[in-house]
């Protein structure tokens, strides 16, 4: 019999624990259980044959935030497979169950970490670049009037306020949900720290079981001396720096050189374009009136711009010359690369064929821009 796809519901619970530890981390049958208890069943499917449950996966719900626009956004996470039941297609199952029900809930956007290449077989591609961890070469010096503590659900608003300010500057930021945090601060895969000065909390970090090789992340603080202070309690981590100039001196070159990137997905490029029209409208205030072409050659989108006002998107079939009516070109599979990677419109084009601004080369460039980015997830990249 070919196992069913179906909302998972409490009395699947111990099934999908054992099945996560078996193919996953120990660590991973707490945290389905944290996620469901606030998220409620609804997120997590289960591919059941009678009543074994043998195929698993979740939908966490995410907001990114791009130029001040928030766009909901799924993460799919806690994805695992009996091996019995291993290449019957029921990874693709799932995830077109979350597909769906991210669509439901109005998501634009997906994003995930993942295994090599796998996910790029469900629409997702490599996007979003993954710091670096490096490590600790000089080590920092204790100090004074500083204490380190794990962090509780009563430091959830002060970590918060830290992370805020430290992905401030990012055109892209992910910050952690409400409920992730509370995850985060229970969970046994990793551990939320604070440091504390005069009984005021003035960094925070996140750090990787020691077994699994002491990693350091995460890293907000008031201001640099703090931040060092962070650091000088991890002298055995490797750490991902947040581009902190303070904790320069402290690390050496990476020795981990493979590319590592998140993974996203564009279900509908038009509607994620309609949503953003507001931040489009403020990259072209500098332009007068016109209108915007861009092919997705199986598809295309136009739009007016008037005073720096974007109207709404307009759409049309097969368009496999744009150029010739003005307008740029980009390949379905890019469009996550256009509006959120580092590279715009302009990089873009110098690596991909497929990809081109057409003879406006300024109003594309304005409107896809190289983009930085700050993403926290639930699990350490």
């Amino acid at each position: 019999m070919t196992p069913r796809i179906r909302t998972a519901g409490p009395a699947d619970l111990d099934q999908i624990a054992t099945l996560l530890v078996e193919r996953g981390e120990p660590a991973d049958a707490l945290d389905h259980r944290l996620v469901v208890e606030r998220a409620g069943w609804d997120c997590c499917a289960v591919a059941v044959d009678g009543d074994r449950v043998v195929s698993t996966a979740t939908l966490l719900d995410e907001t990114l935030v791009l130029g001040g626009v928030e766009i909901p956004a799924g993460q799919v996470e806690l994805v695992a497979t009996d091996k019995d039941y291993e290449g019957q297609g029921l990874v693709r199952a799932l995830m077109d169950w979350a597909h769906a029900r991210s669509a439901a809930r109005g998501h634009l956007v997906n994003v995930m970490i993942g295994i090599p290449y796998f996910y790029r077989r469900f629409g997702y591609s490599y996007v979003i670049p993954i710091e670096t961890f490096r490590p600790l070469m000089n080590k920092p010096s204790a100090v004074e009037d500083y204490t380190l503590r794990a962090a509780t659900a009563a430091d959830i608003p002060a970590m918060a306020a830290l992370q805020d300010g430290a992905q401030a500057a990012a055109d892209l930021r992910m910050p952690h949900s409400p409920d992730c945090w509370h995850w985060l601060v229970d969970r046994e895969g990793s551990t939320s720290w604070v440091v504390e000065k005069s009984g005021t909390v003035v960094a925070t970090g996140r750090t990787t079981p020691p077994e699994e090789g002491l990693r350091l992340l995460e890293i907000a603080a008031v201001d640099d001396e703090a931040a060092v202070a962070l650091l000088s309690e991890f002298p055995d981590a490797t750490v991902s720096a947040r581009g902190l100039p303070a904790l320069e001196p402290y690390l050496g070159p990476a020795t981990d050189l493979q590319a590592q990137q998140y993974y996203v997905r564009v279900p509908d490029p038009v509607a994620l374009l309609e949503h953003l029209r507001p931040l489009l409208s403020a990259r072209l205030s500098a332009f007068g009136d016109g209108e915007a072409l861009v092919s997705f050659f199986r598809s295309h989108v136009r739009f007016s711009y008037s005073a720096g006002v974007v109207g709404p998107m307009r759409t049309g079939g097969v368009m496999q010359g744009p150029y010739a009516q003005g307008g740029a070109g980009v390949a379905p599979d890019l469009v996550g690369s256009l509006l959120f990677g580092p590279l715009g419109i302009d990089g873009l084009r110098r690596i991909h064929p497929d990809v081109y601004p057409g003879p406006n080369e300024a109003l594309m460039g304005a409107l896809f821009p190289p983009i930085s980015a700050d993403m926290l997830t639930y699990y350490v990249p």
